[in-house]
């Protein structure tokens, strides 16, 4: 009894295996006789006016003229008034609203977006900070967040 069993099993998953095998086949038949991949004299693309590509050609009379010397392919350069917009940018005020000596760090509250920005006293310049002192600094990502670095007194 036993031993039929497993001899029906074993042909019942032949079977199975059989069966899957000619579907496969027949999938991959399927696909063959419906794809256009190969033959890429039927691939065409274009550019529209917007710059997106597109099956059908663009229209001319979208068609925009654009001179030689209206193009820049280099960086604009740098003024020194641009130098110094750049620096003064980079550096934020703001007034101490707690600062903890024993420990070390506190927080400084933006003037412009009031967000709260940790400061570790390693990160100030000159002197010590107090509470309500107006101060400028700049940004930096830390683990917890942006910490501000380079602080001094105004």
């Amino acid at each position: 009894m036993a031993k039929s069993q497993q001899t029906y099993s074993k042909t019942e998953r032949e079977k199975k295996r059989i069966k899957k095998r000619e579907e496969k086949l027949k999938r991959k038949e399927e696909r063959k006789a419906n794809s256009v991949g190969g033959n890429f004299e039927d691939m065409i693309a274009y550019v529209d006016h917007n710059g997106n590509l597109t099956d059908t050609p663009p229209d001319p009379s979208l068609r925009v003229e654009v001179d030689i010397e209206d193009i820049q392919i280099s960086v604009p350069k740098t003024t020194e008034e641009d130098k110094i917009a750049a620096e003064e940018a980079k550096f934020r005020k703001g007034k101490v609203s707690f600062f903890d000596h024993s420990k070390g760090f506190g927080f400084i509250i933006d003037t412009e977006n009031q967000e709260k920005y940790f400061v570790h006293v390693s990160g100030i310049l000159e002197g010590e900070l107090n509470e309500n002192d107006k101060v400028a600094y700049e940004l930096e990502r830390g683990q917890k967040g942006m910490n501000a670095v380079r602080v001094t007194k105004i």
